[in-house]
C-alpha cells in the first residue's frame, strides 16, 4: 500500500474547505448579505465569481492538476477575505479576537503558499 505524501493531505484539505465554502456562497442567501455589506462594488457578480473561483480551483487542486495556478487565485481570495472581513475585527475589537477570527483564514493561506512554493519547487 502505497503511502501519501503530505502535499496530498494538504491537497485534500485544502481543496475541501475551499470547495465547501464555494457551494455554500451559492446556495446560502447569508453570504449575499455579507458581501453587500462590505461595500465593493456589484456585490452579487462578485460574489458569484468567488464561488465559481473557489469550486473550479479546488476542483483541480483536488485533481493534483494546475495546483500552483489554482492556488494564486486562492491566494488572493482569502487574503481579500482577511483585508476585508477580519482587520475590521482587529480594528474593532482587538488581536484575541482577530486571531480567533481569522484562524481558518490564516491556516488557509499559510497551506496554500506551501502547496504554491512545492509545486514550484517541483518544476525547477
Amino acid at each position: 500500500m502505497r503511502m501519501m505524501r503530505m502535499s496530498d493531505w494538504i491537497c485534500y484539505a485544502v481543496g475541501y474547505v475551499f470547495l465547501t465554502s464555494g457551494i455554500l456562497k451559492l446556495v446560502v442567501s447569508d453570504f449575499k448579505a455579507t458581501f453587500m455589506g462590505l461595500s465593493l462594488p456589484f456585490p452579487e457578480s462578485l460574489l458569484f465569481l468567488v464561488a465559481i473561483t473557489e469550486i473550479a480551483c479546488s476542483a483541480f487542486i483536488l485533481a493534483r492538476m494546475y495546483v500552483r495556478q489554482a492556488a494564486a487565485p486562492l491566494i488572493l481570495i482569502i487574503l481579500g477575505a482577511i483585508f476585508f472581513t477580519k482587520l475590521p475585527v482587529l480594528m474593532d475589537q482587538g488581536f484575541l479576537t482577530f486571531a480567533f477570527e481569522a484562524r481558518l483564514d490564516i491556516v488557509m493561506l499559510i497551506l496554500l503558499i506551501m502547496l504554491w512554493q512545492h509545486t514550484s519547487n517541483q518544476q525547477t
